[in-house]
């Protein structure tokens, strides 16, 4: 078990940093279906894209003459270009995310990663909880990102994690995100094991962050050290479950985890009963992982 003050401040900090969204959001719809949301001040932006979307009764929809997926997605990247030209997005990804559907399905249009949140669009990731066993003991290896990352530079994050790309299958992310930034071998990757989904809704400064994360468990075999293949990962630790509890506790300072590793990390000492059921940190932490198995 971990000490129940430090489960405490780990659930104040992960509720805090992952409150929903306090004001209004209006909806991005397409064909009827709600496939993101905006707050009023992004939302507006869009009204000089006139060929583009209409903006009025507090939503966004497509131009009626956008009537399909390439039509669509052939204009809102011309959009995203110019956002991104005044600086409204993240640094350009060059990926593309499928937007109204699961992995792997057919989407109602494509859009670049980096303007994913602006538009408040539901995106899919894959995290995976690396396990290394000593003794009987299990440890977690925390990788640190780039400093040179787009998002949540220089911070602690989970051995494998990234964005399911437009056409890709999670478990292909899972193998493609492995060898890249842990340089782990399909062989190795494959043994990772599902184990549900924990789900994002935070407002951020670059928009809405709404994100379902593929949860897996990965035992590394014994010797086993990962190494980065893309530069995107600077450091690889080898941390026992007590010390991963407090380094998600941490608010600041040089060795603060994301929040979204954050969770998925919570939710594997909850998995394997670090967290004692029936405990206020149990209570909060469930509620903001909205666990699906």
């Amino acid at each position: 078990m971990i000490d129940a003050a430090l489960l405490d401040r780990i659930a104040g900090r992960l509720a805090a940093a992952l409150a929903p969204p306090e004001g209004p959001l209006w909806p991005l719809r397409v064909d009827g279906r709600i496939v993101g949301e905006l707050d009023p001040g992004r939302a507006t932006r869009l009204r000089r894209f006139d060929e583009t979307f209409v903006v009025a009764e507090r939503e966004v929809r497509f131009a009626p003459h956008l009537a399909d997926a390439g039509a669509r997605s052939a204009a809102v990247a011309r959009v995203a270009r110019a956002l991104a030209d005044e600086g409204c997005l993240t640094a350009w990804r060059d990926e593309l995310y499928a937007v109204g559907t699961a992995p792997g399905g057919a989407p109602l249009f494509r859009l670049e990663r980096a303007a994913a949140r602006y538009f408040g669009i539901r995106t899919f990731a894959v995290h995976v909880n690396g396990i290394t066993r000593a003794r009987g003991e299990a440890a977690m290896w925390i990788a640190r990102r780039s400093p040179r990352k787009a998002i949540d530079p220089g911070m602690l994050d989970n051995l494998v994690g990234g964005g399911v790309a437009a056409g890709a299958s999670v478990a292909a992310t899972v193998v493609k995100e492995a060898w890249e930034e842990a340089g782990l071998p399909p062989d190795i990757a494959r043994t990772a094991r599902a184990t549900g989904t924990v789900e994002i809704r935070r407002a951020q400064p670059d928009g809405l962050h709404l994100e379902t994360i593929f949860v897996h468990d990965l035992e590394l075999p014994p010797g086993v050290v990962p190494a980065n293949r893309d530069d995107e990962v600077v450091e690889f630790r080898l941390e026992a479950a007590d010390a991963a509890a407090r380094l998600i506790a941490n608010e600041s300072g040089a060795d603060t985890v994301t929040a979204d590793a954050s969770l998925v990390i919570a939710d594997w000492l909850m998995r394997h009963n670090y967290v004692p059921h029936g405990t206020r940190a149990w209570d909060v932490l469930d509620r903001l992982r909205g666990r699906a198995a």
